[in-house]
């Protein structure tokens, strides 16, 4: 990367910082967009590709669903040098989220806490983004449900979101574990996810034949779940026949960022503080589902020894967003770095398993 766009993708630009955060992450993706063409694309390392969903990635490391939730930065972003970015979370109709303010820093603790509530301009418009993209890396879909939509009837919208998207993801999340859209992480009980991923799997058999491709369905799970209930949670990710799990999503607890936090304050926390739990939860995951189950690994990665330990733990592809949105590219090179080293060094573990 060369000149201005380089300075932006670094993350360099200070004055960013000191904006409000859901402003300073609108105007970068801006400020990527308009700068696109004056850097080249970057060069995407040797030797780190796998083989994962059924999909050929050039490397593990990709970017998080959320930080580019409509799709409109997409080859901007994938000029970066990202292996795979996940848009959304997108919602049948378009809906504004949650009041502002609804984004906070900690950068004490190089995380943030977020209460967005899907905010999306709708499945429509990302489908018609995705459908003008040239991004040749993987493209994966986070889907969701309106806010106004009943969670008896959460299935109708995620049913409604995979056909939309469906001829132009490679693979598609649904996402049951946003803790800021009222009552959706009931759906991760074993009968909320009979009934969604059900409903998507039942409705993927038709597209398939229509499209002549299967799509892989994965499913996005909280942080925030003990060691049974992870457990069973694993149990029925199998019996149900989903092809991966992307964990984790944003934590509920709060109490890791001390009495100084406004106990009124809530949201999703992500960063540096996630990454012990979410690291724990991959680790379990991997053990209950068995050596050849993908597993997505996000949560906390702000700096390359976290995504090796995210590998190490038990994931095949690791995804970064809040360790993005403080190191900008910086920390693309970091861990692209450190695995290549790894490869030497055969401290990366085989991540090719999950074909």
């Amino acid at each position: 990367m060369r000149g201005l766009g380089a300075v932006i993708a670094r993350g360099s630009l200070p004055i960013l910082s000191r904006l409000n955060p859901e402003l300073a992450h609108d105007l970068g993706l801006a400020g990527l967009q308009l700068v696109r063409r004056l850097w080249s694309v970057a060069q995407l390392p040797v030797g780190l590709s796998l083989s994962c969903l059924g999909l050929k990635f050039a490397h593990p490391l990709g970017l998080a669903a959320g930080f580019d939730k409509n799709g409109d930065y997409l080859d901007a972003l994938g000029a970066m040098g990202f292996s795979h970015i996940e848009l959304g979370t997108v919602t049948p109709r378009p809906q504004p989220g949650n009041p502002k303010p609804r984004m906070f820093r900690v950068p004490q603790a190089t995380a943030l806490v977020n209460r967005m509530g899907f905010n999306n301009k709708g499945v429509d418009h990302l489908a018609a983004r995705l459908g003008r993209s040239r991004y040749q890396g993987i493209r994966g879909v986070s889907i969701g449900k309106n806010a106004d939509t009943p969670i008896e009837d959460a299935e109708t919208d995620y049913v409604t979101c995979l056909k939309k998207v469906y001829p132009h993801a490679d693979y598609i999340a649904v996402n049951l574990s946003s803790p800021n859209t009222a009552r959706l992480r009931e759906l991760q009980s074993r009968d909320g996810l009979e009934r969604i991923v059900g409903s998507l799997l039942q409705a993927r058999v038709a597209l398939k034949q229509r499209h002549d491709r299967c799509v892989p369905l994965l499913v996005k799970v909280a942080p925030d779940l003990d060691a049974d209930q992870v457990s069973a949670l694993a149990a029925n990710l199998r019996s149900l026949g989903v092809d991966g799990v992307i964990a984790t999503n944003t934590s509920s607890n709060l109490t890791s960022l001390g009495s100084d936090w406004p106990a009124g304050q809530l949201g999703g926390l992500s960063g540096a503080p996630l990454h012990s739990r979410s690291v724990a939860v991959i680790s379990q995951l991997r053990a209950e589902l068995g050596a050849s189950f993908p597993i997505i690994g996000v949560g906390g990665i702000v700096s390359a020894d976290h995504a090796l330990a995210t590998l190490h733990a038990g994931a095949n592809l690791i995804q970064v967003y809040t360790g993005f949105a403080y190191r900008g590219y910086v920390l693309l090179e970091e861990i692209l770095d450190a695995l290549m080293r790894g490869q030497h060094e055969d401290s990366v573990p085989a991540v090719n398993a999950a074909a």
